[in-house]
């Protein structure tokens, strides 16, 4: 019962903002969705595309060669420019500006036309997922960061998952061009509800940009990904490959030493020294490898060696968005009782373990088996990364968070990247010591085999973790037991 004397004026300030707050997860997850959606769907409309553009599909596969590195270089400035021009601001436009370059793809006539459409697009998204991070941490109460991620993980999950399937029900059902259209509906909305529910947060001391920090960042990312991407597609000579890898690395150990005498550089690898950070970055990216490598491995497997169409594989394949979906309802509690070391110690094994499951699958397995144990490891994958990202910025101040962010999309995305290359590499060494040059179902068991492992392996870096890593994020429950 509130006091006679208090004033009446601003009560209903606290529930709407509460509202706000509880919309931003949601708003910043729509963006998420989107960006991750079309980082996937495209690759299986690569054929129908090359037909209507005139172009081989190996030549066009230079649409997503294109939008991957366009994130790679622009996601080291996403946080500046959030703190220099605002995070909201910089959030609708970026919003803006990924649904308009969508809908000039769907319009391109030909190749040129579509990959400085993608190169746009790519921007986009290196500044949209970012800055609509920075907007969730900062708006969220760290004792609240828990929750809020769990819906994060969601659709980064279930992107990689449902574009391909997507991908071919459009292709198949009406046009290629409606894979970038489906973007429209959903870049409005989040336009709309960033406008109504998101306050602005500026850094009104935001240094000017570090230059020789953002190009050396920009050739060391670019050089990296692209070389991953092009592992085992046969683009590139070994030799030229090892060469960009070998520029890409060059360029970081520059940066490194320019970042120790920069003031403000553009990535803080001062982040590095928080253990919770660093732990969570390292070992996560070794959980990691399984966003990509996953859903690519299973289409090998699916459709090349049981033969099943792209939307048949990408119905059973989705069973592991079902798991991703389950999994929000139960993260908070199993953190909450067994904390974090535990849950990503333990779950890091449990979540190698159901990948490499997968290798046991052959033509003769029930498909309701495949679902079951997609459906479990999904579970498992959604957990850990819930837990990873929300420990990652659990030591952090706010007057971290932009860079902080920043650097943990750039560390996600080499880890998506070199999951993939990790697993064409162990496909096409597989195939070199069969002698042959055909992909055969043993040589899919062999990648899951290496990636669950790689990512069993993330369990070591945990260890690391002190036992009451995070437990500042858990202090309101325990209040409210």
């Amino acid at each position: 019962m509130p006091p006679a004397n208090a004033p009446a004026g601003p009560a209903p300030a606290a529930p709407a903002a509460a509202r706000g707050t509880r919309m931003i997860p949601f708003i910043v997850g729509c963006a998420l969705f989107m960006q991750m959606l079309d980082s996937t769907v495209v690759a299986t409309a690569l054929p129908a595309m090359a037909q209507a553009l005139g172009a081989t599909p190996v030549r066009l596969n230079v649409a997503i060669t294109s939008y991957l590195l366009s994130v790679a270089v622009f996601v080291p400035v996403s946080g500046w420019a959030a703190d220099r021009f605002g995070a909201r601001r910089v959030f609708v436009a970026a919003i803006a500006l990924f649904t308009l370059s969508s809908v000039t793809c769907a319009l391109a006539q030909d190749v040129l036309q579509l990959v400085l459409s993608r190169i746009v697009q790519g921007l986009a998204g290196a500044m949209m997922v970012p800055v609509g991070r920075i907007i969730l941490l900062r708006a969220v109460p760290k004792q609240e960061l828990l929750r809020a991620m769990s819906f994060l993980s969601i659709p980064a999950l279930l992107g990689p998952v449902i574009g391909p399937p997507l991908g071919g029900f459009l292709v198949t059902y009406a046009s290629w061009h409606w894979i970038f259209l489906i973007n429209i509906p959903i870049g409005v909305l989040g336009i709309v509800l960033v406008l109504r529910h998101v306050e602005e947060f500026r850094d009104q001391d935001a240094p000017r940009l570090d230059w020789l920090g953002f190009l050396l960042s920009a050739c060391c990312l670019a050089a990296l990904v692209f070389s991953f991407e092009a592992i085992g597609r046969g683009v590139m000579p070994a030799a030229a490959l090892a060469g960009l890898a070998a520029f890409g690395l060059a360029c970081g150990l520059l940066y490194v030493r320019h970042a120790r005498r920069h003031p403000r550089p553009i990535l803080d690898l001062a982040l590095m020294r928080i253990p919770t950070f660093s732990i969570s970055v390292l070992g996560g990216n070794l959980c990691r490898f399984t966003v990509g490598a996953t859903p690519f491995l299973l289409a090998m497997m699916l459709q090349v060696g049981f033969g099943l169409t792209p939307f048949a594989a990408g119905l059973i394949t989705f069973a592991s968005a079902a798991g991703a979906l389950l999994m929000k309802f139960v993260t908070t509690p199993i953190v909450q009782r067994f904390g974090f070391r535990r849950v990503l110690t333990v779950n890091a094994v449990l979540t190698g373990a159901s990948v490499m499951a997968c290798a046991f699958f052959s033509a003769a397995t029930p498909v309701w088996l495949m679902i079951v144990v997609l459906l479990i490891g999904g579970f498992f994958r959604s957990l850990q990364f819930t837990a990873v990202n929300t420990l990652t910025y659990a030591d952090l101040g706010q007057a971290q968070m932009s860079s902080a962010s920043s650097f943990a999309a750039m560390m996600q995305q080499l880890g998506i990247s070199l999951g993939v290359a990790v697993a064409a590499v162990t496909l096409h060494a597989s195939m070199a010591l069969r002698g042959s040059d055909a992909l055969s179902v043993g040589d899919a068991r062999v990648g899951f085999a290496v990636i669950g492992a790689l990512c069993a392996l993330a369990t070591l870096s945990f260890l690391g973790l002190s036992p009451q890593a995070g437990d500042q994020l858990k202090q309101k429950e325990r209040r409210n037991e």
